[in-house]
């Protein structure tokens, strides 16, 4: 009798996982940011359902201040099984980390239904001047889809086509945008939106955080080993449900040997036959991405429910003095990142 499978408990080890991603656009779209908070309104904060606590910028509430604003989890459809009980349970939990701004999900379908955010806005986002309508911006970390709410918002709201341009990998957009309308009001004071830079944090003193970030595609795929990348995502998916890659491959706790298999059914092959390894690592993430290896939550919602209860939420690094000290300690004591 075959011995029963045991998934790991812990991920091994953090010590080569870079912990910033903090590029020049991203200060600069930030200060930009700061700048033209006098003029706007109303503030959207894009968060990815995946990662619905990491992908919180801590700076994005020192930055933008008292500005009033909605939360809207994006990609909703690849953290859990529409309408599943797991997903109706996370996301009152989600809900209750923010309860003094509306919360919205929509899902990473070509066209979700943003109703309901267009009519939150159509009610809530007054702007001073009726002349001027109302200025929304739209913030959060990188790859979190917010060009792609700004071209649903626009699509449902006016009913015209895309204005803002949206990708696969972080950094499309570097600049804040011009407004874009996405609702039109009699009295004249329509509602305009403007896309940004996303936003990374200065330094991620927790190197789990980071991989969460760079498993989700907030971090360009080229920052973090593909191989340690794939070991994370098969260390959660041994957790949720082996059954998503048996046509590759037993269960298993050892990356290599699944991704040598995974090459050889995918046909990603080097010279003479040989896996490629890299490129294999790099599919198996990007399968995960598109919902194709089990639909799950990165983040312990429990725990983050018992810390914020007890007081004891997470700190995140944000400032540029504490990126520079750590990377100081880390290259004199590189045994304790």
């Amino acid at each position: 009798m075959a011995a029963k499978f045991i998934p790991r408990q812990t991920f091994p080890s953090y010590t080569s996982i870079p912990r910033s991603y903090f590029l020049g656009h991203h200060r600069a779209g930030l200060k930009k940011m700061q700048n033209m908070l006098s003029s706007i309104d109303y503030v959207v904060e894009c968060r990815d359902y995946r990662v619905p606590v990491t992908s919180i910028n801590p700076m994005f509430e020192e930055a933008l201040g008292k500005t009033r604003r909605l939360i809207v989890y994006t990609k909703r459809d690849l953290g859990a099984e529409s309408g599943s009980p797991a997903q109706q349970q996370a996301e009152k939990r989600v809900q209750n980390f923010d309860k003094n701004s509306a919360v919205f999900f929509v899902s990473s379908s070509s066209r979700p239904d943003v109703s309901s955010i267009l009519k939150h806005l159509r009610n809530d986002a007054e702007g001073p001047d009726k002349l001027v309508g109302c200025r929304v911006m739209v913030v959060g970390m990188p790859n979190v889809g917010k060009s792609t709410l700004i071209n649903n918002l626009r699509n449902q709201g006016v009913r015209k086509a895309k204005a803002a341009q949206t990708g696969g990998q972080p950094g499309i957009t570097r600049k804040i945008g011009t407004p874009i309308k996405i609702i039109e009001r009699e009295n004249g004071s329509h509602v305009y939106v403007l896309d940004t830079p996303g936003v990374f944090m200065p330094y991620v003193p927790d190197a789990e955080k980071m991989l969460k970030l760079a498993l989700c595609g907030c971090v360009k795929d080229s920052v973090i080993s593909p191989v340690t990348l794939a070991d994370y995502l098969l260390y959660h998916i041994n957790l949720h449900n082996t059954q998503v890659y048996e046509r590759w491959s037993p269960p298993t706790n050892e990356i290599m040997p699944l991704l040598n298999d995974f090459a050889r059914h995918t046909g990603l092959l080097a010279k003479g036959g040989i896996p490629n390894t890299d490129l294999a690592a790099l599919h198996f993430i990007q399968k995960w991405r598109a919902g194709g290896l089990g639909k799950f939550i990165l983040d312990d919602l429990q725990a983050e429910e018992r810390h914020r209860q007890e007081g004891t939420k997470d700190k995140v690094g944000t400032s540029m003095s504490q990126a520079r000290k750590a990377e100081r300690i880390a290259r004199k004591h590189p045994q304790k990142l």
